[in-house]
């Protein structure tokens, strides 16, 4: 078994919801975790306890007026981190693909959400994990934003990319 730690500087996090007036997009870097990863050939297993974390503080979009809304949604003082936790791994369709499940917890509720990935070799001691899924933020107890003439879809388009280096 392989362990691997997230470059945070090099992983990232991109999410997007419609909205009536335009599309509002968040983006980071900062992610951390671990990697527990079963190489069979060209195929991949990854195993607990993989685990990815990312400070809610982090989240921007580049607009104050937004940024603190969702500051002000997610109720950051009051939970700072949102965290996925890798609880199953199955092969995919072709070499380097997985379909993850797992546990994404956000804003004090915790959900079991599958994913499906790509993993590919940079070199022998560095991963890139990409992966993307639709989340209703109803889910999680967060009301889409509303007021005046904007309103925002409560469905959010999120994407990683996940970098890791070997643990030696």
């Amino acid at each position: 078994m392989a362990r691997f730690r997230l470059v945070p500087d090099r992983s990232e996090l991109w999410a997007e919801a419609r909205s009536t007036l335009h599309p509002v997009r968040v983006h980071t870097t900062g992610l951390t975790g671990v990697i527990e990863l079963e190489i069979r050939g060209n195929r991949f297993e990854l195993v607990p306890p993989t685990h990815v974390e990312v400070e809610t503080g982090r989240l921007r979009s580049g607009n104050a007026l937004v940024d603190g809304e969702l500051r002000r949604r997610l109720d950051s003082r009051k939970f700072p981190r949102i965290r996925g936790e890798l609880t199953r791994s199955t092969a995919g369709d072709g070499a380097g693909s997985a379909r993850l499940t797992g546990a994404l917890s956000l804003h004090g509720v915790t959900r079991t959400l599958d994913v499906d990935v790509t993993l590919r070799q940079i070199d022998p001691h560095t991963l890139e994990l990409e992966g993307a899924r639709a989340i209703d933020m109803r889910e999680f107890d967060l009301s889409p934003p509303s007021f005046l003439m904007f309103k925002m879809q409560p469905e959010v388009q999120v994407k990683v990319r996940l970098v890791a280096e070997r643990d030696e």
